[in-house]
């Protein structure tokens, strides 16, 4: 039944235009704990007078340090907005109606490019407007705290407001991940039919509230919602895709980075290092979520 899963989640994520998060630069504390954790959320935004433009095209990097880029532009043909380090690049739909979105500093410090691209014919492509910037993070986990494009949240989504709820007792970061766990493993179910529409289809953004509320999704949606709501109490998170042996099909999971040994039921992390989590199988009964890396192939990180 797993390999049934993963073969249904084959889809290539491609983002598209999303609702952008609040534009409050100060990280806020999500609710007061009766435990040892205080989960906390932080924003991302577009600043429109900070960013670079040709009139037309805007491209803010004025948050690059904090993990995060801003863009948007007015314009009615087919967008993408490309951002890329040395020989790697990621390509993300980019709305022509004027609406920003949100997209991760994910390929560590160094020269970044990112470009706005037009379609011409096909998969074709031309340069609108490019800016290049020297990046250094202020930390390695600044751009898995916060929303973007794949994983659109603000402090008051649902999602949020439940992780506050579902941590406000907890007394570590590895309990806080263990009542989220537990929630979405067992009140979110896999969507076959919605698996079965997307399998060809490129461009699919998950968004997180609506997994939540119609209590249903593929693996992309699965890794999205759990990426939210861990964010939205700061603990750090990143929504991997790329393949699965045996059968090498396309999946979506989550990397979780827990500061603190500290152990479950469901499973275990060493402290101080990224832990692998598929919760598409925890929900549907496989006995092992978190491992190594042993039968999976990272692809795209967001």
């Amino acid at each position: 039944m797993l390999l049934g899963l993963l073969v249904a989640c084959s889809g290539s994520p491609d983002p598209s235009p999303a609702t952008q998060p609040t534009d409050n630069e100060t990280p806020t504390t999500s609710g007061t704990s009766n435990g040892g954790f205080e989960g906390h959320f932080t924003p991302a935004a577009f600043d429109q007078n900070a960013a670079e433009t040709d009139g037309v095209n805007y491209i803010d990097l004025s948050h690059v340090s904090q993990g995060y880029i801003g863009a948007a532009s007015t314009n009615e043909n087919r967008l993408k907005l490309q951002v890329s380090k040395g020989d790697m690049s990621y390509n993300y739909d980019l709305p022509g109606t004027g609406e920003p979105i949100i997209v991760p500093v994910n390929m560590e410090d160094g020269a970044y490019t990112v470009r706005v691209m037009q379609n011409t014919t096909g998969d074709r492509y031309i340069e609108l407007f490019a800016v290049t910037e020297n990046v250094s993070l202020e930390s390695e986990f600044a751009p898995y705290l916060r929303p973007n494009v794949f994983c659109n949240f603000t402090e008051n989504s649902d999602c949020a407001r439940l992780a506050r709820e579902l941590c406000a007792g907890a007394a570590n970061e590895g309990a806080a991940f263990d009542a989220i766990y537990d929630y979405i493993t067992n009140n979110i179910s896999y969507d076959y039919a919605k698996a079965d529409r997307l399998a060809t289809v490129t461009g699919y953004v998950p968004n997180p509230d609506e997994t939540l509320n119609t209590g249903s999704g593929i693996c992309f949606d699965y890794a999205s919602l759990t990426a939210a709501m861990l964010r939205s109490q700061g603990i750090p998170t990143k929504i991997l895709t790329g393949y699965v042996s045996p059968d090498n099909v396309y999946h979506a999971w989550d990397m979780i980075y827990i500061d603190g040994s500290w152990s479950t039921l469901h499973i275990s992390a060493k402290p101080g290092q990224w832990a692998r989590a598929d919760m598409t199988f925890a929900a549907n009964g496989a006995s092992e979520v978190i491992g190594d890396a042993s039968a999976y192939a990272d692809r795209y990180t967001y």
